[in-house]
């Protein structure tokens, strides 16, 4: 079945159909990765948008239920150059195709993904409409395009009852993880180091983490503008102003910094994929790391009294991280659970560890 892609910037592409053929408008994203799409679909960061694909096989080894990063796919449409139908891999259990029928994604294949992708990259995010029909009118289409917006997401994403992860070897630590669209693999990554890990809703009060006798307090990864979050950033800043370790990825780390007076913006057109150089300025070192995120905390507005700038963006400089002058607070803006990879910079849940082994008043 033909599927058409139309942009807001009125430019069309036509494919062929895959996954549903629901009409979908969203917000259109790429992705320089070249493996790890199951994860990238089940990511909740990219709730609201549709994923474009640079690499240009995609589906090629199938998919399984172990490699889900969350307990369904959450992106709204997919764009690939050519999708393999069939899998071929030893853990394979069904083709992409059929994963995106079943959880009614849109997606259009036969699109050239990296002129595409250059457009993006010029012209920066933009909304954009997927279609089956044979026959439509762009102007209306545009209409409904230009009236999109990425909002609500984090309500959408976040589980709605506390659960609670055993740790994976002897217990150490009780870890508070605040979901905001959190990833599988975050999780595992804490359990792994000895910590049972107690994950709360979003909009969990402050005051529940404080009086649950927990050790450290992470917060997660998620989608959308994090300045919409206000009822959150007020929960985050009761949380910095106590004694407890803080870790925070991606929007939790966007969030604090919200919390503590700095800014974020929207970037032309953001970091998805799983190669990009950070240089941690701490230690002089540069890691290859995952990214997916679209807003980014701005330099200028860090006051030089709350926090430091700990990593930077080795292609453009953008603030990566941040170490906080309160005591056992640091956050990144990459993912340094990553999955599928690099997994060049776990150690910093080794990092948030040993802020817990010191105690509060460990520095």
């Amino acid at each position: 079945m033909k599927a058409t892609l139309i942009l807001e910037n009125g430019m069309t592409f036509e494919g062929q159909s895959i996954g549903s053929t629901k009409d979908r408008v969203c917000e259109m994203v790429f992705n320089t990765s070249m493996t790890g799409y199951q994860e990238i679909l089940t990511d909740p960061s990219y709730a609201g948008q549709g994923i474009v694909m640079c690499y240009p096989l995609i589906g090629n080894y199938g998919v399984n239920h172990e490699d889900n990063e969350s307990s369904r796919p959450w992106a709204e449409a997919f764009i690939v150059r050519h999708m393999t139908r069939r899998g071929s891999n030893f853990r394979c259990e069904g083709g992409l195709d059929s994963y995106l029928k079943e959880y009614d994604i849109t997606g259009i294949e036969g699109v050239d993904t990296r002129a595409l992708t250059r457009i993006l990259r010029s012209q920066g995010t933009m909304n954009g409409m997927i279609t089956c029909a044979e026959h439509f009118y762009v102007d209306e289409c545009l209409e409904r395009i230009h009236a999109y917006r990425v909002e609500g997401t984090v309500e959408r994403v976040t589980r709605k009852q506390v659960e609670i992860y055993p740790a994976l070897n002897d217990q150490q630590f009780r870890v508070a993880l605040m979901d905001y669209g959190v990833k599988e693999n975050m999780i595992r990554c804490l359990q792994k180091r000895g910590c049972e890990v107690t994950v709360y809703p979003a909009h969990t009060p402050a005051e529940t983490i404080l009086t649950g006798g927990f050790d450290g307090v992470m917060l997660s990864n998620g989608p959308g503008d994090p300045a919409d979050n206000q009822a959150i950033i007020a929960e985050v800043r009761k949380l910095y102003d106590s004694d407890l370790p803080l870790f925070a990825v991606c929007l939790g780390h966007q969030l604090l910094a919200l919390a503590t007076g700095a800014e974020t913006r929207k970037m032309r057109f953001g970091h998805r994929g799983g190669n990009h150089p950070v240089k941690d300025l701490e230690h002089g070192r540069a890691y290859i790391t995952s990214q997916n995120h679209g807003y980014v905390v701005t330099a200028e507005s860090v006051d030089p009294a709350v926090a430091e700038i700990s990593h930077v963006n080795v292609n453009e400089g953008s603030v990566e991280g941040l170490k906080y002058k309160r005591p056992n607070c640091f956050t990144v803006q990459f993912h340094p659970e990553a999955a599928p990879g690099p997994m060049d910079t776990e150690y910093l849940f080794d990092r948030f560890v040993e802020n817990m082994k010191g105690g509060r008043t460990h520095a």
